[in-house]
């Protein structure tokens, strides 16, 4: 068995939470990284003369290139390990942002800041976390993921502003160099340190010091239906449920939501009056209002359920369209304001209990390659939410049709993880005694 370093050795109980930190680093740099192309996506259109839907297009068309692999990730992840999966997409990622600086036609586009870019993103960030950050720990599962989770915030704080500063000084070309440059440097050797599971370096969930019937009997004590626990889930047996499809249809819809108005806010905001740089810093203070909501929703999902939670971050989106509906017509601060704290501090908070609805009813030695057939969910959603709203601008000349859908797929999404019910299957630990 595989052992961590003497020190590491004398600190068990922390070596959990350093698996956090690096996962917050990583998150911090990652999706700024692909958050990103919002920033570019006005020069894009600029200096190109493309048409929006067709832009916008490449990020949806690296998402779904991901949903089609993310099975497949999920697979290498319970093969491999996360340090194989995460270093394979910083390469990705690196490579997809240094050699989009050479991109002069749309499949160029495509390939680089869509294929690659969203690819690398994927292997590195939620849902590369969320198949082994799960396996770390049990009682504090939503507030480990939402710690680490909140990582997006500070990215967003510090990267976003400075890669628009980039862009404005030196054009967009320069800012894809520079990240790229950051993603080698900083993410290539941290996350050499990462391991699947406590068990392989010989510890356990939560970094207790537990015996292994202590351990047992606190691992069974949230079980609320025995004979579901009791199966040794398989994607082939996952995929025969209602529960499996029920996750599926609430993730697709979410990312719809998410990642439309993600990617069109800035030139959106531009649009109805608001400055180049007031949009830039409103799409990374929705990361940073963030930092307070995943992790105090994140934890409070330990104590009241998921489902809540994931009914809270669909109510966030769903505020945060209405509030950019009456941006059309009434471009106030106030009304900025409503959807960046909407927006960031319910709706970001989904991300921290993505991963353990899924591990509370499919929790077993197949929970990778599980989550990796959902994720196709995710992916698919973020890549159509883009698409959908640039070309139903496109038809429309408004936005305003693509909103409202959004907000109804805001409330299918809720009512589906309700319907898939974790808390069926397994208690978080509030709810326990």
């Amino acid at each position: 068995m595989s052992r961590p370093n003497s020190f590491l050795e004398r600190l068990p109980f922390f070596y959990g939470w350093v698996i956090v930190a690096i996962a917050f680093v990583t998150m911090a740099i990652g999706v700024s990284a692909r958050t990103s192309f919002s920033l570019l996506l006005p020069a894009l259109l600029d200096e190109f003369g493309w048409d929006r839907g067709l832009a916008a297009g490449a990020f949806s068309f690296g998402f779904l290139v991901s949903a089609v692999l993310s099975p497949v990730l999920g697979y290498l992840m319970d093969r491999r390990g996360p340090r194989f999966v995460i270093e394979m997409g910083v390469l990705l990622l690196a490579t997809g942002l240094l050699s989009a600086t050479a991109v002069e036609k749309p499949w160029q586009l495509y390939l680089t800041l869509g294929v690659l870019v969203c690819g690398g993103a994927n292997c590195m960030t939620y849902t590369a976390q969320s198949l082994f950050l799960p396996n770390w720990f049990v009682r504090r599962r939503g507030l480990a993921i939402s710690i680490a989770f909140s990582g997006v915030g500070i990215g967003a704080l510090v990267l976003l502003p400075w890669l628009q500063t980039i862009i404005q000084h030196d054009g967009w070309r320069a800012s894809c160099w520079a990240m790229g440059i950051l993603v080698i440097v900083v993410l290539g050797p941290i996350n050499l340190l990462l391991w699947r599971r406590p068990e392989d370096v010989g510890l356990r969930p939560d970094g207790n010091g537990r015996s292994d019937a202590e351990t047992s009997a606190a691992g069974t004590a949230n079980i609320v239906d025995p004979a579901w626990a009791a199966i040794d889930w398989t994607l082939v047996r996952a995929v025969r449920t209602a529960r499996f499809w029920w996750i599926m249809v609430g993730y697709f819809c979410a990312l719809f939501a998410w990642y439309a108005v993600q990617v069109h806010q800035t030139k959106y905001l531009v649009e109805v009056g608001f400055g180049v740089m007031q949009a830039a810093w409103a799409l990374g203070f929705v990361s940073v209002v963030a930092i307070p909501g995943q992790i105090v929703l994140g934890s409070l999902s330990d104590s009241i359920g998921r489902e809540w939670i994931w009914t809270a971050g669909c109510a966030g989106f769903a505020i945060c369209y209405a509030a950019l509906i009456a941006l059309e017509h009434n471009p106030s601060q106030i009304l900025l304001y409503v959807m960046v704290i909407a927006q960031g501090m319910l709706g970001y908070a989904l991300t921290s209990v993505m991963g353990p609805i899924v591990a509370e009813i499919f929790e077993g030695r197949h929970y990778g390659s599980i989550f990796g057939a959902v994720t196709i969910a995710l992916t698919g959603g973020g890549a159509a939410g883009p698409w959908a709203a640039g070309v139903i601008h496109d038809v429309t000349g408004s936005y305003r049709f693509a909103f409202v859908m959004a907000i109804v797929c805001c409330v299918i999404s809720a009512l589906a993880i309700w319907c898939a019910a974790p808390r069926k299957v397994r208690l978080v630990p509030g709810r326990i005694g």
